[in-house]
């Protein structure tokens, strides 16, 4: 049994792969032509955990070791040194991918690392989670944060935080209709034109629910909040029709090809080589 589900996992990695490199003439490179250079790795995984985690962090420790050194080396020593992300915006991904898979371990270590690096504030650290609500439901965000409240607390930081909120109870929906178009480029209405009548408060919902109370928020700006839900849909894997309209909307607010590469490949280690894959398709099928 172990070796068949093992068989049917390298098969739809291979699966994922060769759909990518069809879409990309991935398999119109030659071996001589592509060239992996992980020179310096070991030296700048070190470097960045010390920066990032502790000071006194070892390398390679603990039961798994050998496990451990294979996972340090790769996302420490080259995913973190590729591209052109900001410390502050690789926190923001990790923060919203452990919320979205419900990672709390790795969420406690993220978070108290943005905070004792001052890499993000807890408002941002919050808006990042609260962000998320749309797109994972209700429960896990509150779960995560009771997570990241006993974080708070161990740090000292006060409660309540500063109100985030820019909407009233007559407002929500129309701004939360303005930021809808903002992203769609103006596309709201044709968008829901077919939509049957007994599904039509549906769509009211994500416009004064996901853009009123959520997107409209301050704390983080709008380019950032598009970046996690291209995060968070990349993780979630199985929304391919969202993925690909928020791709779309994250190319209309500014986040460009350039950077919503680096963004996945930050979120590659964590979200695993067919989601990415499948990412990267559908941003190839949107450019195009």
């Amino acid at each position: 049994m172990k070796k068949k589900l093992l068989l049917i996992a390298v098969m739809i990695l291979a699966s994922a792969f060769v759909a990518y490199a069809e879409d990309t003439n991935e398999s119109n490179i030659t071996a001589t032509e592509r060239r992996y250079d992980g020179a310096g790795r070991v030296e700048k995984a070190e470097t960045n955990l010390r920066r990032l985690i502790s000071p006194n962090y070892q390398m390679a420790s603990g039961p798994d070791a050998e496990f451990n050194a294979i996972l340090e080396n790769f996302i420490f020593g080259e995913i973190f040194s590729r591209g052109n992300l900001t410390d502050s915006q690789r926190q923001i991904i990790l923060l919203t991918i452990m919320t979205t898979n419900q990672n709390h371990e790795q969420l406690r270590r993220v978070a108290s690392a943005a905070l004792r690096n001052d890499l993000l504030t807890p408002i941002e650290i919050k808006e990042v989670i609260y962000m998320c609500t749309p797109y994972i439901g209700f429960p896990k965000v509150l779960t995560t944060l009771i997570e990241v409240n006993e974080i708070f607390t161990q740090n000292g930081i006060a409660f309540p935080l500063e109100s985030q909120s820019t909407v009233t109870e007559e407002t929500r929906f129309e701004r939360g209709l303005e930021l809808q178009n903002m992203v769609t480029g103006g596309m709201v209405e044709r968008m829901i034109a077919n939509v049957p009548g007994d599904q039509r408060h549906i769509h009211d919902f994500i416009t004064a629910l996901a853009f009123g109370d959520f997107y409209s928020r301050s704390g983080l700006d709008v380019r950032t909040r598009q970046m996690i839900i291209f995060v968070i849909l990349s993780a979630l894997g199985d929304s391919e029709r969202q993925l690909r309209g928020h791709i779309q909307g994250n190319l209309n607010v500014g986040n460009n090809r350039e950077f919503l590469i680096d963004v996945i490949t930050q979120s590659m280690p964590y979200i695993g080589f067919p989601r990415t894959l499948n990412a990267l398709t559908l941003l190839n099928e949107v450019e195009d």
